[in-house]
C-alpha cells in the first residue's frame, strides 16, 4: 500500500511506486475522478495536444470555411429543436 501526507498547503507528493505503475513524469497531468460512493480515482491525462495534431487530416479531403461550419452547426440545431 502506497501512503501520502497531504502538507498545509493541499499539496501531496505521489509515492514512486504509484509514479512508476501510471507512467508519470514532472510536469504530467491527473485526473481525479470522485465517484458516487466517494472512492477517488486517479489516472493521468495522457494525451497532449501534439499527440493529436493532425488527427483530422486526410488527404484529398477539401478544408470547409469557419462561415460554413457555423452554417451546419445552426441547422443541425434547428432540424433538433
Amino acid at each position: 500500500m502506497a501512503i501520502a501526507t497531504m502538507t498545509s498547503k493541499g499539496q501531496v507528493t505521489i509515492p514512486k511506486a504509484v509514479r512508476d505503475f501510471l507512467h508519470l513524469h514532472a510536469g504530467d497531468r491527473i485526473d481525479f475522478i470522485v465517484s458516487g460512493d466517494g472512492d477517488v480515482i486517479v489516472r493521468p491525462i495522457t494525451k497532449k495536444v501534439d499527440d493529436v495534431f493532425g488527427v483530422l487530416h486526410k488527404a484529398g479531403r477539401v478544408a470547409v470555411s469557419v462561415e460554413r461550419m457555423n452554417a451546419l452547426v445552426k441547422e443541425k440545431i434547428r432540424e433538433n429543436s
